[in-house]
């Protein structure tokens, strides 16, 4: 278990938690919340002995295995899967061992056969399966997963790094906000991976409805105090509520305690034959031990101006195409929003939702199709890169200022200090600041302009758990339209009351609400694996029972080669009659002239149904290849 004894950590003068004492137990989920900037990240560093406690102790079992994300990934020329595959230590090393072990010259029988054992224990024979389901459920499509590590992007090497520690067999996994660069679909995938993980998980994160999910415990850093609750967050939050309460309670009751007794005590203090009673009274209120005080947080909370006026429609769009370089990536788009609406968009990374939301702002052009924007439609547009175009050398008056010229500086100041900006900080440099206060910033210039329409695309990753309650208020009492891209449940289903799926290249109303989102996916996800076990018994692979099979030899008869090979050779060509099938289909879709076939207006959806269908076949036909792939591999054959 991790234990803390009277736990003392300080980072240079500042005291962050302050005589700890409490233990986390083998397999327990613990979510660490707290504030940003109270130490979260620093007490992870604790659990990886790389900062040491100033007083009392930590201390966790010395044989445990520990997992973290790694903050950064070099531009390697390694594989995707290879890179995954690297986060199982002991896999790479007893594959070293045996390949040594092979290629002497003196051929050590027993130590070969040792090797082996080793590696089925571990279930190495299915290494590469594993790791290709953790990139699968991250969001990397198949073809991608022998691509090199250097020519992802920033945001999927994070993906990556997470694959990677998720793939280690540890006793410990730490996740720092692993949410941050996943979408909905992925984190609903990764929650249920957490759900089933064996190990004690730490997981610092400010999304309620992942915590609700994952965490069977919450401790919570606040005030220098580190204190250990059952429960999830909600029942933590709950459970604080009362204790709260009942602290103020007592806290009352003492203090009126203590004032009927010292109102004896002023009274009859100077009288000789009170004295002693008197006296009694002062050694009674001595004794008394005070609760401390509650001291209530800063609630922060903002609003958004009311915009100036409120069009009907917004904008309208009918048989539109949009992407890139004239190719469409999102086709046949038939929808409006208007006033007041709140809209969530659901789907994959990389479906088109950024795309979409490009499209309704102007910043993308219809390939097809026509876009009617109402001439009063004022858009804020709050992209998921926009804390990238602030001046880190500016401060936030000066954004303002180049923002709006003609405005007064003291009007400037009222509205900055709506947003939490008040007196000097107004005038400061933003290179400072932490990505919350940034964030701020950068969604109170999107929202100076008064639009009527606010497009979100991920506004919450830089924000904990309070900043994200006042976005939520000040979304609801927003009498504009709202369009939401974001991986947060909570702020969703608290704020939209439409759902729209981007997903195989079109966007269509979604009928239900987030429950309803996760258990389609969940369903579809088993469709796919069906899919993948029919594929296997399709191609007769060989695999489970040579797999039951090497624990009891350490090679495969002739034979049992031979049949793996014919099954590879079946399940390639498969793979080659479903892809051309696929690049067939992209072709039709991608064809402006389906849309506008008035005759079978119904063809499209019956293209992107069969496309849907025939890429889980695919992905089922790639699993069966992996596995026969691994174990021919594993025989040098």
């Amino acid at each position: 278990m991790l234990s803390f004894n009277q736990l003392t950590l300080r980072r240079g003068a500042r005291v962050l938690i302050q005589d700890a004492t409490l233990q986390i137990h083998a397999g327990q989920r613990v979510g660490l919340v707290g504030r940003n900037g109270t130490g979260k990240t620093s007490l992870f560093a604790l659990m990886q002995y790389e900062l040491a406690p100033d007083l009392g102790g930590f201390s966790r079992p010395r044989d445990w295995a520990v997992a973290t994300v790694a903050q950064e990934t070099p531009a390697l020329p390694v594989p995707a899967l290879e890179f995954v595959l690297d986060g199982d230590a002991e896999l790479r090393e007893l594959e070293s061992a045996l390949s040594r072990a092979e290629s002497s010259a003196e051929l050590d029988v027993q130590r070969i056969a040792d090797l082996h054992e080793r590696l089925y224990q571990i279930d190495a024979y299915t290494a590469r399966a594993r790791a290709a389901t953790l990139l699968d459920g991250l969001g990397f499509e198949q073809q991608t997963h022998e691509r090199p590590v250097a020519e992802f992007s920033g945001g999927w090497r994070v993906r990556l790094n997470l694959a990677r520690a998720l793939m280690c067999r540890s006793d410990l996994l730490l996740l720092d906000e692993p949410t941050n660069h996943l979408d909905l679909d992925a984190v609903l995938w990764m929650q249920n991976w957490l759900v089933a993980y064996k190990g004690t998980l730490v997981v610092i994160s400010h999304d309620r409805e992942f915590l609700d999910a994952v965490c069977t415990h919450t401790l919570h850093l606040h005030g220098e105090r580190l204190t250990l609750y059952t429960g999830h967050y909600s029942a933590f939050e709950r459970l604080r509520s009362e204790r709260l309460a009942q602290q103020v309670s007592t806290r009352a009751a003492q203090e009126r305690q203590v004032a009927h007794l010292q109102k004896f005590v002023d009274r009859f203090r100077a009288q000789a034959t009170k004295a002693r009673q008197a006296q009694s009274r002062v050694k009674m209120i001595e004794r008394i031990q005070m609760v401390a005080p509650v001291v209530a947080d800063n609630e922060f909370t903002f609003a958004f101006r009311k915009p100036l006026k409120m069009p009907s429609p917004l904008i309208r769009m009918n048989k539109v195409s949009v992407g890139y370089g004239g190719r469409p990536h999102l086709s046949g788009i038939h929808l409006g929003i208007e006033p007041g609406e709140r809209v969530g968009l659901l789907g994959p990374n990389g479906a088109g939702k950024s795309t979409f939301v490009k499209l309704i702002a102007g910043r993308l052009q219809a390939l097809s199709g026509q876009v009617v924007a109402h001439p009063d439609l004022v858009v804020g547009y709050f992209d998921q890169h926009q804390l990238e175009q602030l001046d880190p050398a500016a401060s936030p008056i000066l954004h303002f200022k180049r923002l709006d010229p003609q405005a007064r500086e003291q009007d400037l100041r009222d509205y900055l200090g709506a947003f939490n900006f008040r007196g000097d900080r107004a005038y400061e440099a933003i290179e400072p600041f932490s990505g919350g206060e940034k964030a701020r910033l950068a969604l109170a210039l999107v929202v100076y302009p008064r639009p009527n329409l606010l497009l979100l695309d991920e506004p919450t990753n830089h924000l904990d758990l309070d900043m994200r309650q006042a976005l939520e208020l000040a979304l609801n009492d927003y009498a504009g339209a709202v369009v939401l891209v974001s991986h947060d449940r909570h702020l969703i289903g608290s704020v939209c009351d439409r759902l729209w799926r981007v997903a195989e290249h079109a966007v269509q109303p979604f009928d239900g609400d987030l429950d309803d989102y996760s258990r389609w996916l969940s369903e579809r996800g088993q469709r796919a694996r069906s899919a993948m076990r029919a594929a296997a018994e399709t191609f007769a692979s060989p695999a489970p029972a040579v797999a039951a099979d090497l624990g009891a030899s350490t090679a495969l008869t002739r034979d049992e080669v031979k049949r793996l090979r014919d099954a590879l050779r079946k399940t390639e060509a498969r793979q080659k009659r479903i892809e051309e099938l696929l690049r067939r289909l992209d072709q039709q879709l991608a064809d402006p002239a389906l849309y506008a076939d008035s005759a079978d207006p119904a063809q499209p959806a019956r293209l992107m149904k069969e496309q849907a269908e025939l890429r889980d076949e695919l992905a089922a036909v790639e699993e069966t290849w992996l596995e026969t792939a691994g174990l021919l591999e594993t025989q040098g054959a």
